[in-house]
């Protein structure tokens, strides 16, 4: 949240203030800054990179990266409801895996991803091209910096369509397409590349911009999934990248889960690279928005009514283990209750009879982003992209691919630890974690039994797979796991049934199509 004023670095990035007036909160607030509207003194030098970060607060905003990842994948559904949600069926698209080319959450995140290349483009045009007041060594390291951020957007794009062209200038010349393979050699060279020129620095200075950490926890993500990017795995980097993040002693696990994501998340000790957002002037978190009813109005004191779209697949809920503590910490469930009287308003259950007809009050919602007293149509909590769990957990992946299933298991029992109060309950054995997924994956039918089990063969390392689900349920980062495990394009959940191997990539939007004829879409669409 972004509510203490000292956070200058930050209320930089994210709203473009000097500073010589970010103390003043009447100042006019710009998007981001441009050659006409800032004239940088040296020490502004940093402001220059605020719009290369604005562009991620669309993660958690209407049909941003939340949806693409979330909505496609198997542990949320947003059926129809009686107050709508159908919506011309487009998140029934989204479960299906029917999407098309006009399919905004996929083109939402081709937009805004090149919004955001396009931006660090010409801040790195602005800084190379000598015009601007400041010295080479700091002009190096914003550059360094920026070029971090657009592997960052690249990264995105490199999981969501692959095919993408690479901009490197800030022109008007029309691009070229580029390979998966491609893109994913520019992601890994640009970040190798920066990493050493990155700041190792972590306090308010640096929170909400990409550190060396933050590229390191990036690059090992990037080849954890290379084998689906590349067709060759790249285990032993992934795992590299982590224990430089390990080694450095910069992060630590929460003792609080609930800590991560809570309104004042900023001093958490495992977020390594957040996306700050504030009701006032960082708006655009609207999930809570989509996944509350609007009666919760009345349960938190909310200033808004939300509209009670987005629910929990009961099979994902039905997966977790008797004493996780993470399945209260994550999701609203059974009787909700009015903050001032503590009468029952209504109640959730666990159950959706389908995705084309639904009561209001079936299936759990999430909770996981804490909902303070009085919070409005966007939250203050900040997104933990990278955090310190995911690096232990990438790590424990590695290893657990490359043999060392017994160090793995210490890993994954450490992270358990937090959400069991039994320590018993809490450990793991590597034979477990080798195993099948323990979810009953089929399509259900009104009664909430399996109607079509369809694939059942066991799913390599699947009760890891569990473990990511459990851990990181509704962090935007689902669908990338699936993909990798297998299960996205194989497995029947709730009523998806799998459509093909073409769906792990999105279509090119039309108009994209139209405007540039050098983009050829992507194969099955």
């Amino acid at each position: 949240m972004l509510n203490n004023i000292n956070f200058k670095i930050v209320l930089f990035l994210l709203f473009g203030f000097t500073i010589t007036g970010c103390t003043n909160l009447d100042e006019e607030v710009f998007s981001e800054i441009t050659e006409d509207s800032f004239v940088p003194a040296e020490e502004d030098i940093v402001a220059l990179s605020a719009s290369a970060y604005t562009p991620l607060r669309y993660i958690m905003g209407w049909q941003g990266l939340f949806d693409l990842q979330e909505e496609s994948a198997d542990i949320f559904v947003t059926p129809t409801r009686p107050n709508g949600w159908d919506d011309g069926g487009v998140y029934k698209r989204m479960h299906f895996h029917t999407w098309n080319e006009t399919q905004w959450q996929p083109r939402n995140t081709w937009i805004t991803c090149f919004n955001g290349i396009n931006n660090i483009n010409r801040v790195i045009s602005q800084l190379e091209s000598g015009d601007l007041p400041v010295s080479a060594e700091q002009a190096n390291a914003v550059i360094a910096e920026m070029r971090g951020v657009r592997a960052l957007y690249y990264s995105i794009l490199l999981d969501t369509h692959g095919n993408v062209p690479i901009l490197e200038d800030f022109s008007d010349e029309i691009p070229q397409q580029r390979s998966r393979q491609e893109v994913y050699d520019f992601v890994v060279s640009e970040l190798n590349s920066v990493i050493p020129e990155l700041t190792e620095t972590v306090d308010q200075s640096t929170y909400g911009r990409l550190t060396k950490w933050g590229a390191y926890q990036l690059l090992a993500r990037v080849y954890l999934n290379a084998e689906v990017y590349t067709g060759t795995a790249q285990w032993e980097k992934s795992l590299e990248a982590s224990n430089q993040i390990i080694n450095s002693g910069k992060y630590s696990l929460d003792p609080n889960y609930s800590n991560i994501f809570t309104t004042e998340n900023q001093n958490s000790p495992e977020i390594v690279f957040a996306v700050p957002y504030d009701y006032i002037y960082a708006t655009e978190w609207s999930q809570h928005m989509k996944m509350l009813l609007p009666s919760h109005r009345d349960v938190f004191n909310m200033q808004a009514q939300p509209w009670g779209g987005s629910s929990a697949n009961p099979q994902f809920i039905d997966s977790y283990e008797e004493g996780d503590l993470r399945l209260e910490n994550t999701w609203l469930m059974g009787d909700q209750l009015d903050a001032d009287t503590g009468e029952v308003l209504f109640t959730l259950i666990n159950e959706i009879p389908s995705i084309y007809e639904s009561d209001a009050t079936d299936g759990f919602r999430c909770k996981k982003y804490n909902i303070e007293a009085g919070a409005t149509g966007s939250l203050s909590n900040d997104f933990p992209y990278f955090r310190y769990t995911d690096v232990l957990m990438m790590k424990a992946e590695a290893l657990l691919r490359t043999g060392n299933s017994a160090e793995a298991a210490e890993i994954v029992s450490e992270v358990r630890g937090r959400s069991f109060d039994n320590p018993e309950e809490a450990t793991v054995t590597g034979e477990e974690l080798e195993g099948d997924t323990t979810w009953e994956y089929g399509t259900l039918d009104e009664n909430g039994n399996i109607e079509d089990p369809g694939d059942q063969s066991p799913v390599e390392y699947g009760r890891f797979l569990d473990e990511l689900g459990w851990e990181f349920a509704a962090e935007s980062r689902r669908r990338t796991d699936l993909i990798r495990f297998g299960v996205y394009q194989t497995k029947n959940w709730f009523n998806h049934v799998p459509q093909g191997d073409h769906t792990t990539l999105f279509p090119i939007g039309l108009e994209e199509l139209n405007t540039n004829t050098n983009l050829q879409q992507n194969p099955g669409y």
